[in-house]
């Protein structure tokens, strides 16, 4: 398996899971408490405990996400630059060939 294709698994992975944990919090705070019954303190937990947990868990998932993607963008390049793979120090530079007419353009047709 190569490294690409283990960052892509891990990115994939990842994302999912933080459009999951995004789709179940409800921005009034009803969202996955109020599913659990809304009884307040009688609640394993309690309804601020989960909307804790789930937005700690939203902001760990995007920075294992930013941290992924960055580490992806490093270890596939192979610690080389972009330069060294791009361009070519030896080639001359093109530059295109524009014709001027040779007589200006009237206004009128013959």
């Amino acid at each position: 398996m190569s490294t690409f294709t283990i960052f892509l698994v891990l990115i994939m992975i990842v994302a999912f899971l933080l459009i999951v944990v995004i789709m179940v919090q409800n921005p009034k705070g009803g969202g996955l408490s109020s599913s659990f019954g809304g009884g307040g303190g009688a609640q394993i937990g309690g309804v601020q405990k989960t909307s804790d947990f789930l937005d700690k868990s939203t902001w760990t998932l995007a920075a294992i996400m930013l941290v992924l993607i960055l580490f992806s963008n490093v270890f596939i390049m192979g610690g080389k630059s972009l330069e060294s793979k791009t361009f070519d120090q030896n080639a001359v530079p093109v530059t295109p060939k524009t014709e001027i007419p040779s007589q200006p353009a009237t206004g009128t047709p013959e």
